[in-house]
């Protein structure tokens, strides 16, 4: 059974920083590219960031382009999202996700076969 665990989620004044942790197990870690998404209060679920299986590859949404970094260990089967210069947009639920897709970068929810419960992550103004 594949399970995906989020962590580090909190409330943070903006300007500040948090890191987000994905544990993943049940399933081949390093065989899958891993993503980042959040979904705010009366909004759509909107992607993020996603780090591509095997090389590392990352690809940002242009709204975290420069504020976040994703990252991957794969002899701990986790994936991290470094938040900095956190701001009140930022504020949502923030999910992992994997993907074996043949696309190596997908930014699409649809192609996401496995979802973490989420984290809540609130920045103050």
């Amino acid at each position: 059974q594949v399970q995906l665990v989020e962590s580090g989620g909190g409330l943070v004044q903006a300007g500040g920083s948090l890191r987000l942790s994905c544990a993943a197990s049940g399933l081949t870690f390093s065989s899958y590219s891993m993503g980042w998404f959040r979904q705010a209060p009366g909004k759509e679920r909107e992607f993020v960031a996603v780090v591509a299986r095997y090389s590392g590859a990352q690809y940002y949404s242009d709204s975290v382009k420069g504020r976040f970094a994703i990252s991957r260990n794969n002899a701990e089967n986790t994936v991290y999202l470094q938040m900095n210069s956190l701001n009140p947009e930022d504020t949502a639920v923030y999910y992992c996700a994997a993907t074996n897709s043949p696309h190596l970068l997908p930014s699409n929810t649809n192609k996401y076969d496995y979802w973490g419960q989420g984290t809540q992550v609130t920045v103050s103004s």
